[in-house]
């Protein structure tokens, strides 16, 4: 394992776009308001994928789901102790619903549990940052290709109809919304591939693997970028142009990787 790299934290459908800076020092929790609905999404993503074939608690899950957000929307940043005796006095229980929330969470890359000493929210080296994307690349292109080879009309409109989304916001400056419509285009291209295997694949990396496009989707030239490569990609998959469609799956993810490299390398450069 590498030495963890410095997150970067987005901020997110501002007036003005601002200069990313490192959540190391940053530890100040962000307004309820402002956050509040991407938490809730959050909220929605992380219960969907930790009780997944899970028969733990549905304390044990909501304590899970609630941090697991916090973490996914930049409340709780890296390297941030969680303590199990706060978090049991927060959701009104004993220690162990907490402890088991907090082990929960280490499954998924979300939480690091180190040998005596307290837990604490997990920083991905760029070594595991880089594997990730490839992973998720070559796995998103097999999925690409799956979708062209069985295309439907009615798929290709739904795909449609959320990329119209994805530009709309994009037009608008509306970064929250375009995240989470290309989080739905994701969803839905996995869905549509029909095969069980590459999505339960995919869904395992679906936690770590959204902190970093949080981070790259905050970005102006990215989110530009990404319309212009998920347009090309609707048009491929529409030909049932199978090659195409997974090369430009994969491009899409691994030129999001070399904009995260860049925004990783920026502190060390300072």
């Amino acid at each position: 394992m590498g030495s963890p790299m410095p997150f970067v934290q987005p901020e997110l459908d501002s007036g003005r776009h601002r200069q990313p800076q490192s959540l190391k020092g940053d530890r100040r929790k962000r307004s309820s308001s402002r956050g509040a609905p991407n938490l809730e999404s959050f909220e929605a993503i992380v219960r969907r994928v930790v009780t997944k074939n899970d028969d733990r608690s549905s304390l044990v899950a909501e304590i899970a789901c609630v941090v697991g957000a916090e973490i996914l929307e930049g409340v709780l940043a890296p390297g941030s102790d969680i303590n199990s005796v706060e978090l049991a006095r927060r959701f009104r229980t004993s220690r162990t619903p907490a402890r088991e929330a907090v082990l929960l969470l280490e499954k998924e890359s979300l939480v690091e549990v180190l040998p005596r000493r307290r837990p604490r929210v997990a920083s991905l080296s760029v070594v595991e940052i880089r594997e990730i994307y490839r992973v998720r690349g070559a796995l998103l292109g097999m999925i690409a290709g799956e979708v062209a080879e069985h295309r439907t009309e009615t798929g290709i409109a739904e795909l449609r109809a959320i990329f119209g989304t994805m530009e709309s916001a994009a037009e608008c400056g509306r970064r929250d919304s375009y995240f989470w419509a290309n989080v739905a285009f994701h969803e839905l291209l996995a869905e549509q591939s029909g095969n069980k295997t590459l999505q339960r694949i995919i869904d395992s990396l679906m936690l770590p693997s959204l902190r970093l496009r949080r981070i790259t989707l905050s970005m102006p030239e990215r989110i530009q970028q990404s319309v212009a490569d998920h347009a090309r990609l609707i048009v491929a998959l529409e030909d049932g142009d199978a090659e195409l469609a997974s090369a430009l799956a994969k491009s899409n993810v691994l030129s999001a990787l070399k904009l995260l490299e860049r925004l990783l390398a920026e502190p060390a450069a300072r």
